[in-house]
């Protein structure tokens, strides 16, 4: 079988699962109660050292489903549905991104992981900051895509061109009170393939049905909207962990239509140590759209 034929077939199986939790090569649906919710993550590979994948909105876990299968070979993998998406709780409250590492430290400490990799797409890399900030000792590696950081970032202006200001519509527009909601409802399909049409390179190739079909569900939206409404406390959060650097080596991917040196130049305002890499005819969806390029500079990466 063909790598290729590999991934096709994994990521097929991937999606279909199983009743028991089992996903195929390997891999099972998984829970666990911490912090006072259940999250959900998929599990794979058996192999002392770990990796970490965090997603981002509107993703699920499922946005690794291209590279999980490959790293799985060498690493135990765990891809997480973070407090509020996927199968994971929805609270009321605690969508700070320093919350949701706290939740991440607390499912690995439960899984007895006392040392691994973390990799953050989008809001997922808002969060492997604060777990990396206040957990630097059990982290080796840090690779970052794809986003900027609130309150490490420069925040950009309003006034932008629209074809740029298109890219950052959900910071405004979700951090609203109660007009989202209102303005989504039964509209989920639409505002959410808006959003990747505006953001990615190589929009077949992410997998919009399946997000749809995860956020369509009762409370979904509301809770994907509440980490934009956040921001400012997250922002408050972040402005402190900037008083001390990073310890560990930081590797930060951008797509070249995407955020692209956005992503690098944020991480070097918060690690002395950080390689930058801009994957070409790629757009926001990194890990979707071009898989082989983002695994081969992963590995390559954390393997050393």
């Amino acid at each position: 079988m063909t790598e290729q034929n590999l991934l096709d077939t994994c990521v097929e199986t991937l999606k279909a699962g199983a009743d028991d939790g089992s996903l195929g090569f390997g891999f099972r649906s998984q829970f666990a109660e911490v912090n006072g919710i259940k999250l959900h993550y998929v599990e794979g590979g058996d192999n002392p050292r770990t990796v970490v994948l965090i997603p981002g909105w509107p993703q699920t876990w499922y946005i690794w489903r291209k590279i999980m299968p490959a790293l799985s070979r060498t690493y135990r993998v765990l891809a997480i549905d973070i407090r509020g998406m996927g199968d994971s709780s929805r609270p009321e409250s605690g969508y700070d991104t320093q919350t949701m590492a706290n939740d991440i430290h607390a499912l690995l400490a439960s899984l007895n992981i006392t040392r691994c990799s973390v990799v953050g797409h989008d809001i997922g890399m808002w969060i492997a900051y604060p777990l990396a900030a206040q957990y630097g000792q059990s982290i080796e590696k840090l690779v970052v895509t794809e986003a900027l950081i609130p309150g490490v970032s420069p925040t950009p202006p309003m006034l932008l061109p629209p074809d740029v200001n298109a890219g950052l519509t959900q910071f405004m527009f979700n951090q609203l009170r109660d007009l989202p909601e209102f303005l989504v409802a039964g509209r989920e399909a639409a505002y959410m393939r808006w959003v990747v049409h505006h953001l990615a390179y190589w929009p077949d190739r992410v997998a919009i049905d399946e997000y749809i079909r995860a956020y369509s569900v009762p409370g979904a939206m509301k809770a994907g909207f509440e980490y934009y409404r956040a921001i400012p406390l997250t922002m408050q959060q972040n402005h402190k962990f900037m008083e001390a650097k990073l310890t560990m080596p930081v590797l930060a991917i951008g797509g070249v239509l995407g955020a692209g040196a956005t992503t690098i130049e944020t991480m070097k305002l918060v690690s002395d140590n950080v390689q930058g890499i801009i994957i070409k005819q790629c757009g926001h969806y990194t890990p979707e759209e071009a898989p082989d390029e983002f695994l081969k500079h992963l590995k390559s990466f954390i393997d050393a």
